[in-house]
């Protein structure tokens, strides 16, 4: 029995109907500027009245784009982070807002793309225009490597000057600077860090922390440098390891507000209160900062805009176009865990 159901237009049939070429008809309908705006009207007109849609698929391989991002967080055992991390649900958060705004969808992966596997590989591979990376981590030189050999990669993480690739991140340093100077107007002096600083990024926060201590004429202490992962229940640990000491200590500047919270809740366990007996500074803003008990007094990376940056720079390294690195300003969040 024989279907009586009309064949489907073709692109080659719109371009006949409309007496222009297959190329024309498909700048039209991605709404190229490039097609007179006359014939780009007459064209969507008759794909609307013959229901004719664009095959995507057909589409990315034609141009061998695949209107895909995929946004990487290389995240090593011996981080103890997880993906589940609040920094890393507001950054893809971000990226995800950034990215749609753009017609693409997001491909998330944990596995470092220069990982020996090609299939790890998104640009290699094809399934992705472009790669964004959170975080440096311990393999800078590979991540180096990647970046000196794959243009559409930016990265999220410290600004080292040597590196050579696209970074977008916060001033790490002058956010350390930020949250210590802010603990010694208040009169604390011995004040404890906990913080991976083999990290670029946390690194960078304990120099600044280091600034403030000179700046104010306060000599540091290496007994209050404490490495603390950004794992809640080993910062939980490293905060535990400081009560344990005995050491003098009336505040705490965390590498993270995750730092910050578990160490909020050792100091509790111990029977010390915050901010009459401890002031805590956290960093990043995550969001469930602000209703913390106490409301956690934190540095902000401006989150939101950084996943923007991010993206407005993937884009222009893919088009073949300048993208400069860029330092975003970080700002001091004033709660309740410092008293002021």
């Amino acid at each position: 029995m024989r279907d009586n159901k009309p064949e489907e237009l073709t692109m080659a049939d719109i371009a006949r109907m409309a007496g222009v070429s297959e190329s024309t008809v498909s700048r039209a309908l991605a709404g190229s500027e490039l097609v007179a705006e006359k014939t780009r009207k007459r064209i969507t007109e008759l794909a609307s009245a013959a229901e004719y849609t664009v095959n995507e698929g057909a589409r990315s391989l034609r141009l061998k784009k695949t209107k895909t991002i995929e946004v990487v967080i290389p995240i090593e055992h011996h981080h103890r982070q997880h993906i589940s991390d609040p920094f890393f649900l507001d950054m893809l958060g971000a990226l995800a807002d950034a990215i749609a705004d753009r017609d693409h969808d997001m491909l998330l992966s944990k596995i470092p793309p220069w990982a020996t596997d090609k299939r790890s590989n998104a640009l290699v591979s094809g399934r992705a225009d472009g790669v964004i990376i959170i975080g440096q981590g311990r393999r800078r030189d590979q991540l180096r490597d990647f970046t000196n050999a794959h243009r559409r990669v930016v990265v999220w993480g410290a600004h080292i000057d040597d590196e050579g690739y696209t970074i977008v991140g916060s001033d790490n340093r002058e956010g350390g600077r930020l949250a210590a100077a802010h603990l010694l107007s208040l009169g604390r002096k011995r004040i404890a860090f906990l913080g991976d600083v083999s990290l670029p990024e946390i690194k960078l926060r304990h120099a600044g922390y280091l600034d403030a201590l000179q700046q104010a004429g306060v000599a540091a202490d290496e007994a209050l440098t404490f490495n603390a992962p950004f794992d809640s229940e080993e910062a939980f640990a490293a905060a535990k390891i400081l009560l344990d000491k005995k050491l003098e200590f009336d505040a705490i500047f965390a590498a993270s507000d995750v730092i910050a919270m578990s160490a909020i809740a050792a100091l509790g366990n111990a029977g010390m209160k915050v901010p009459q007996d401890v002031s805590v500074v956290g960093y990043d803003d995550i969001v469930g900062s602000a209703w913390y008990s106490p409301a956690l007094t934190t540095v902000s990376q401006s989150i939101q805009q950084g996943g923007e940056a991010l993206v407005r720079l993937l884009f222009a390294r893919i088009n073949g176009e300048a993208a400069a690195s860029v330092i975003l300003p970080p700002k001091l969040i004033i709660r309740q865990s410092c008293g002021a």
